[in-house]
This record gives structure tokens, C-alpha cells and sequence, in this order.
């Protein structure tokens, strides 16, 4: 698809929208109050906002390969403090998907370039949860378990930010959630592993070391 292809498409986007809504570019210039922060990954096959019925507006978005939350990302955490702190967002979503190129290249231990360093934080979670793993005989539902693994250490590290706890400190209603997509038939899966302020942070962080079967099953 050629880039004029691209400008055409964005104008009659934008047509369409204005055909149900004439002011509604209008009154999206004025003001940015989305609920949501979405940390998910950078797969082309994902759009976000769309997936969940949401318009432009609805939801603030960070985006980046295997959907990691590291605590020396300064792109990530900056996106996390401008949702939470100027945005006053209500939830934080982490999502991954089954099938993830990037959580695949770290089980392969692929040898891709630059990425394979960003990629070793997946590694970590995979030898963190090997024995788990290697129970698993089928290679396609051992990638997706880890997949799921991802997400729910991701959560465990979005809640550790001095960001989301400094929120929970002042009483911020701020709630931490893990999701999971299909890409085949387009569904999210609620992984039930929310969090809502500290305690809820420690006891499922206790609950999730001690229990690494319960994990493992996606339970």
C-alpha cells in the first residue's frame, strides 16, 4: 500500500466521522480525559482502540515489543506518570497475545540484533517459571503460556512503580489489570489478576510466588 493510499484513507476516515458526528473533531481538540492507560505490544495485527469499540480519546496508549513494563524504560514510565498523574486515568491495562513474535524470539533464544537485550526480561520470566514451561510438551501452548506469564508479571511491575503507589497513597482510585488476545477471533480474555492498591499488590505477589502452579495453569 502505497503512502497516497494511506492520506486517502485518513480522509475518508475522517468524513465518515464527521458524517455521525460533524463536531466531533471539534470537541476532541478541546480536551483529553481517557479512563484508560493501555500497555500492549508494538504487533501490527492489534489496534487497540478499535478492538474495544473505542474512539479516539477514549483511550491513552503505550506501546512496545512483547508488552514489557521495565523500570529503567524512561518511554514507558513517562507515558505511565502523564496517564496517572496529569490524565488522572482509572485503570491501567496490560496486554499481551497469544502467539507474540517477541516472547517466541526469547524462547527460541533467536538472535535477532539489539532487540535480543530487550528481549532478555521475557528470558528472566522464562527461567523464573522453566519447570512450569517445560511440562508443557506442545511448543505453540508453551509460547502462549508464557505469554500469559508475561502479562502477569507486567501487572506485578506496573504496580511496583513509584508512579502507581505514590497514586495508591494519596487515595487515587487507580486499578491494575491483565489481559490477554486472540488474534485468531479478535477476543481479550480477562486474566482476574487485578490490582487495586498495595495490599492487593503484595498478596498477589505473595500468592503468585508460592503458588507457581496455580500460575501456570492461567488460573
Amino acid at each position: 500500500m502505497g503512502l497516497d493510499k494511506l492520506m486517502a484513507g485518513n480522509k475518508l476516515w475522517a468524513e465518515n466521522i464527521k458524517k455521525s458526528d460533524p463536531r466531533f473533531f471539534e470537541k476532541l481538540s478541546e480536551l483529553q480525559n481517557p479512563e484508560y492507560l493501555w500497555i500492549g505490544c508494538s504487533d501490527s495485527r492489534i489496534s487497540p482502540s478499535s478492538s474495544l469499540g473505542l474512539l479516539p480519546g477514549q483511550m491513552f496508549v503505550h506501546r512496545n515489543v512483547a508488552n514489557l513494563v521495565n523500570h529503567t524504560d524512561m518511554n514507558c514510565l513517562s507515558a505511565m506518570q502523564f496517564a496517572v498523574e496529569v490524565l488522572n486515568v482509572r485503570h491501567i491495562i496490560v496486554s499481551g497475545h497469544f502467539g507474540c513474535g517477541g516472547v517466541k524470539a526469547a524462547m527460541d533464544d533467536s538472535r535477532l540484533g539489539l532487540i535480543d537485550n530487550w528481549l532478555r526480561h521475557i528470558q528472566d520470566i522464562m527461567h523464573k517459571y522453566e519447570g512450569d514451561l517445560a511440562a508443557i510438551a506442545d511448543v505453540d501452548k508453551r509460547v502462549d503460556k508464557l505469554c500469559t506469564l508475561n502479562v502477569i508479571e507486567q501487572v506485578i511491575n506496573v504496580g511496583e512503580t513509584t508512579i502507581v503507589q505514590d497514586a495508591w497513597a494519596r487515595g487515587q482510585n487507580l486499578a491494575v489489570h491483565g489481559w490477554i488476545y486472540t488474534i485468531a477471533d479478535g477476543i481479550y480474555r480477562d486474566l482476574n489478576v487485578s490490582v487495586r492498591s498495595l495490599e492487593e499488590l503484595d498478596a498477589f505477589r505473595d500468592r503468585t510466588y508460592a503458588d507457581r502452579s496455580h500460575i501456570a495453569a492461567g488460573k
